[in-house]
């Protein structure tokens, strides 16, 4: 069936604010804020206005290429008062400093949109969110998968009960990234830069875990680039209710590099006591433009199956969904769904992941929190 036979719709797009005015300060000028945010703000008709990035030079190009001002610094950019929102794209060994910046300088600041992972473990990412809240700063993180358009499809499938109570997730990734050049000084490879979204998309869709059990392992072609423990990466979540959800994260992929035939891909599946949904997720694709897709079918379907389909992708068009969050946090006085507090669960979760792989037992996040 196609999406028309669907009533109603299913909401696979993030809410748009209905003021979509506020000047926006881009910090960072890499793959994700070039690429991703600026390209998708401007399909959202978001006010992305000013850019500056530790090589002056690339924030010129970037904001030649998307009609912006460049600055040489971001202390520089932030001096300009018409910017009330800024989004800050830059590793996470550096993101606590130009936050912190922002919260003691810059009283103008309403919103910041900061990259996922907020900071370098949740210890930081608290104190983020701590200087946030003292400085009346909104803070959203930019957990962009919650905006892919399947995973949003799923949620409100589970929203409106149609697949029952949850009983097994499972999100496969098969993918080679392309690593980051901060990742070898950090020395992470999967959990905090993929396994992240996966997690927060578990969260997303379910709430919080009980407990964790995570098993990792060096990545062989990543391991000849920097040195890490976090390559594969396999993790069950365990719930009070008697679900179970696990991610298997795979960035070897078997020897597509070296020779063999590829076979990438994201696949995720949902079962619950009515019903059953699975999807993939087009990310891997990139740049080809390959949207996510969801197929569904309930006990009431007499065997059939649904399937939606939709022209948008995750990379880039879902990236306007987080910055739609902040905007509309800003101007209806609420907390943004993706907010710096809530994510805070997700670093958590995370760090759990970690304490687990490296102690070999199951972690309650609460012990990391």
């Amino acid at each position: 069936m196609s999406s028309a036979d669907l009533s109603p719709p299913l909401q696979y797009l993030p809410t748009m604010p209905r003021d979509r005015s506020p000047a926006i300060g881009c910090i960072g000028a890499g793959f994700i804020m070039a690429d991703c945010h600026l390209v998708a703000y401007r399909q959202a008709g978001f006010q992305p206005k000013a850019i500056a990035s530790r090589r002056p030079e690339h924030a010129r190009e970037v904001a030649e290429r998307h009609g912006l001002v460049a600055y040489d610094s971001y202390e520089a950019l932030l001096s300009n008062r018409d910017l009330t929102v800024i989004d800050v794209a830059v590793p996470p060994d550096a993101q606590f400093a130009v936050i912190r910046h922002i919260a003691e300088h810059c009283p103008h600041v309403r919103g910041v949109l900061a990259q996922k992972p907020l900071g370098v473990n949740y210890a930081e990412a608290a104190e983020i969110v701590r200087i946030c809240d003292a400085a009346n700063i909104t803070l959203a993180v930019n957990q962009n998968m919650r905006c892919d358009q399947s995973v949003r499809a799923c949620k409100d499938l589970l929203d409106r009960g149609l697949l029952g109570e949850p009983v097994l997730a499972t999100i496969d990734m098969r993918a080679i990234p392309h690593w980051m050049p901060w990742q070898a000084r950090l020395g992470w490879a999967t959990l905090r830069i993929m396994s992240i979204h996966h997690l927060d998309t578990f969260r997303y869709w379910f709430g919080n875990p009980r407990r964790v059990f995570a098993s990792v392992r060096p990545d062989p072609r990543t391991a000849r680039q920097f040195e890490h423990d976090d390559g594969i990466c396999l993790y069950i979540l365990e719930y009070d209710s008697g679900l179970r959800a696990s991610g298997w994260d795979d960035v070897w992929a078997g020897p597509a590099r070296e020779g063999a035939a590829a076979d990438m891909g994201i696949r995720w599946r949902v079962e619950g006591t009515l019903g059953l949904a699975r999807g993939t997720i087009g990310w891997p694709d990139y740049p080809r433009r390959t949207p996510s897709t969801l197929d569904y079918s309930t006990v009431a379907d007499a065997g059939q199956w649904h399937e939606p389909r939709w022209s948008e992708v995750w990379f880039p068009d879902a990236f306007s969904g987080p910055m739609a969050d902040l905007l509309i946090a800003l101007e209806t006085g609420t907390e943004p769904t993706m907010s710096g507090r809530d994510n805070l669960h997700t670093m958590a979760l995370v760090d759990a992941c970690y304490r687990s792989a490296h102690t070999h037992r199951a972690v309650d996040p609460e012990e990391c929190a």
